[in-house]
Order: structure tokens, then sequence, then C-alpha cells
């Protein structure tokens, strides 16, 4: 990413060297350990099976993966809930809530369906909390055509890609520091949304962002489909 400015200003560097130079300056990312538990779990809601793991998704548009995590905001805390496209890693969905409820969480998938060229077969996964179990929550998936899907209680490697995002947006975009007031705290989670999706590049999208494998399946849709937007999903390519 930063090839073209270096050349341009006569600076040749190579990765350990340009590590070596951000590790002497502080700049490189810290990992942080994670303090708060936002998935509680109920085992009587627990009756879907995990319909995503194992399986290779071809194009946008076939699973997402949510998740919640916290953001830190004065002497307490707010929900960031995420919902991602598995093929694209973009973020399609995501909201900022003062609670767990899920109401919350409702809102977050709003997004991702308003987005969505077709909602028909795709698979919802996520871990088991309460949100992705409750009827307002289960009822509107049910409503537009997706599938649930959970891992096993307690694994976080069942939902280990919504996890990633987590990491990236907490560690690298800074969502892990504590903000003075909520405005602040959205302003940041705004931006750390949009650089994620339009300025990383992924090692697993051949250094593509997100947002350029993501519409470059949504510009293929568009031209497959018909005037309706809730045609049948087009076929992986």
């Amino acid at each position: 990413m930063i090839r073209e400015d270096t050349e341009k200003l006569g600076i040749s560097i190579g990765r350990d060297r340009l590590f070596g130079l951000l590790r002497s300056e502080g700049l490189l990312v810290k990992r942080k350990k994670k303090y708060v538990v936002t998935t509680q779990s109920f085992m009587r809601y627990s009756k879907y099976k995990d319909l995503f793991n194992g399986k290779v998704w071809t194009s946008a548009h076939q699973a997402w993966v949510s998740d919640i995590t916290y953001i830190r905001v004065g002497d307490s805390f707010r929900y960031l809930y995420l919902i991602t496209d598995a093929y694209s890693r973009k973020i399609v969905g995501w909201y900022l809530g003062n609670t767990l409820e899920s109401k919350c969480a409702v809102e977050a998938l709003k997004m991702a369906i308003g987005q969505c060229p077709s909602t028909e077969g795709i698979v919802h996964h996520s871990d088991r909390g309460f949100q992705y179990c409750s009827k307002i929550y289960t009822e509107l998936l049910e409503k537009e055509g997706i599938k649930s899907s959970m891992g096993e209680a307690g694994n976080c490697y069942d939902n280990a890609m919504a996890e990633r995002v987590n990491g990236i947006l907490k560690i690298e975009y800074k969502l892990g520091d504590r903000f003075k007031n909520l405005k602040e705290a959205f302003a940041a989670v705004r931006h750390g949304v949009w650089a994620y999706n339009e300025k990383r590049p992924h090692c697993s999208l051949n250094m593509n962002k997100p947002i350029e494998v993501h519409e470059s399946v949504s510009v293929f849709s568009s031209l497959k489909r018909k005037s309706s937007p809730r045609q049948k999903p087009v076929k992986a390519i």
C-alpha cells in the first residue's frame, strides 16, 4: 500500500526493516486482552445446527457471520453489533447500542438485509447468544428466507471469522480505546467500519479490499437480476 509513496520519495525498504522501524517508533499494533463477556447463552434456545463451518463460500450474499463486541464509553460500555459477509469480508450491517437487548441486534440485521439483492437462502451464523435466538430476531430471519446457523456453545472457534473482524476493529482501528462520550464513540465506529471495508486489503482476498470483492459480485448480480430486487439468488461465480 505504501510502495508507490516510498518509490516517489526514493526510499527502498523491505518488510523486516519496515517493521523494525515501526517497532522502534512505537507504531506497531499492540494486542489487548478481552475482558467483557457479551455472549449470554441459553441452552433451551440452542436448537439451530451449524450450517456454516466446513462450507466453502464462493460468492457474496451466501453467508453472514454475526457477533457483538463492547465499546468503552466513559465509565460504562456500549455494544457494537456486527454482521459480515463471509465471502467478501465486508461488514454489511452494524449498530451501536446502549444495551444487549435483542432489538439492537435486529437493527444491525435490518441494515444487512437492506444492502442485499436477495436474502433467500442466506446462512446467518452466530454464537448462541440469546439475541440471536430471540423471537423478534428469528422471526425476521424466517421472514426474509434466511437460515439460522449456530456454533457450539462456548466455542469461539465456531465463529472465528466474526471474532477476527472484532479484533481488527478493536486493535487496528482503535475501537478498543476508551471514548469520552457516545458521539465520539459513534464517530469512531463509523470511521472504523468504513476504513475496514474500503481501505484494508485482506490476505484471504488476494490483497483486495472487502468492498471491491463485494461490489464486483453485486454488479454481476444486478446484471443477472430482473427489475425486482427480491429475485432468487444468483448462482455462485
